[in-house]
């Protein structure tokens, strides 16, 4: 199969479910966050502040739980589901904060005079940090894109996915035989 016939299909498949843009971006939010789990766990266990375990599995499974409503919010062939809809905006929110909440303690800890962080042996803590800041900014993206996902669908719906056929051109001149 031609590179161009598997681009082709993609865009049908996009034209047919939109929203499959936005859940695959957090889908990557929540593969970014789950592949850095080992090191969040690490800067949790180091800094050990109140609310951070808290605000680790709170991520995690308000991650999983957003997809799913975000899964349900579209159903095939029906209307969309709003309240679905808005029930996973609202855990994508509440997952940012969380990530707020887990970096204002890692801040916390490193500008504290008694802390004995090495941030120079312990590099786990900034790529958690940095970690969680990219995690943000995918979770905006991934809400945005799941409120407009009317807008871009009319968009995506004007664009050709048709394929030419040699002999198709002259449809018109086909003469349809019938019994009389």
């Amino acid at each position: 199969m031609s590179e161009k016939n598997v681009l082709r299909k993609l865009l049908v498949s996009l034209k047919r479910k939109p929203a499959l843009i936005a859940m695959f971006v957090l889908l990557v939010a929540f593969v970014v966050y789950t592949f850095s789990l080992t090191n969040v766990s690490h800067t949790t266990s180091r800094i050990n502040k109140s609310n951070m375990g808290l605000a680790e599995f709170a991520t995690i499974l308000l991650s999983v739980l957003s997809m799913v409503c975000f899964m349900n919010a579209y159903p095939r062939r029906k209307k969309p589901n709003y309240l679905m809809l808005g029930l996973s905006l609202a855990l994508v929110v509440i997952v940012i904060i969380c990530d707020s909440v887990y970096i204002g303690k890692i801040a916390e800890a490193l500008n504290d005079p008694r802390s004995q962080l090495d941030t120079a042996k312990e590099t786990y803590i900034l790529a958690t940090r940095g970690m969680l800041n990219v995690h943000r900014v995918i979770l905006v993206i991934g809400g945005a894109l799941a409120v407009l996902v009317p807008w871009y669908g009319k968009l995506l719906r004007k664009i050709n996915t048709n394929v030419n056929i040699e002999g198709n051109s002259d449809m018109a001149a086909i003469e349809i035989e019938g019994n009389d």
